[in-house]
């Protein structure tokens, strides 16, 4: 590996490991739950080998617990992970010019994590040339850090049966706040936050977690008329100068 893809490579990693400190129970969590649910150790190995999906992963093992046919547990999962177009999107005018075999990487290793820190780096480099090591560091550094937890919840379910009380969820909903927080910077980003938190909670009823997608997309809507209004009115202003 040459100097900038090492350089950008352990970059990824560097920026990834905070979000990996509160990954780490969601994994754990995810291992202790699968034998109970039903799902065998190799299964619950394989799960967050092939799929890797923290919360579609979660889903899945409730559906699986509760009887659900195959088909039913793979259109939930499909729908939960419809978010991750939002990401692909933001990425693909940054991604365009690589090779197929870069993009199918990339389209698996997609996390909300990796989408975070690999967001921030487009944000404070407009060089764009050597950034998929970025993101290549950034995807293996979660992807080992979610099969190793599995594994460790899949022992510590057998000697800790009870560990799914211990309250260690809340890590996860810190290390989202903690991936907004920075991006927080101007008026569009506080109105398009500010407006899918109080959506998402609005439409917490809907079914198979449709309130997420549509939270999403009020948020973009709002944050993209501030920013266009916002823009308007700077070219305003110049005019008049």
């Amino acid at each position: 590996m040459q100097s900038i893809p090492r350089s950008e490579f352990y970059a990824g990693v560097k920026a990834t490991l905070p979000l990996i400190v509160g990954a780490i129970p969601f994994g754990i969590i995810f291992g202790t739950l699968a034998e109970t649910s039903g799902l065998s150790a190799w299964g619950a190995m394989a799960m967050s080998v092939f799929v890797y999906a923290g919360s579609s992963q979660f889903i899945a093992l409730g559906l699986l617990a509760a009887g659900a046919a195959l088909p039913i547990i793979i259109l939930t999962t499909f729908v939960v992970n419809l978010r991750h177009l939002l990401y692909a999107a933001n990425l693909v005018p940054k991604t365009g010019h690589l090779p197929l075999r870069w993009r199918v990487m990339m389209a698996f290793g997609l996390t909300d994590e990796t989408f975070a820190a690999v967001s921030n780096r487009f944000l404070r480099e407009s060089s764009h040339s050597t950034a998929h090591w970025f993101y290549l560091g950034s995807f293996l550094a979660m992807y080992g850090n979610w099969i190793l937890c599995t594994f460790i919840g899949i022992v510590l379910g057998g000697l800790f049966p009870d560990m799914t009380d211990w309250g260690l969820d809340f890590a996860m909903s810190v290390t989202f706040i903690g991936m907004v927080v920075p991006y927080l910077t101007n008026r569009p980003m506080w109105g398009a936050v500010l407006v899918a938190g109080a959506m998402a909670v609005a439409t917490a009823f809907m079914p198979h977690k449709l309130g997420l997608i549509v939270a999403a997309l009020c948020g973009i809507a709002v944050g993209l008329s501030l920013s266009l209004r916002q823009s308007q009115r700077t070219k305003t202003l110049q005019e008049a100068e």
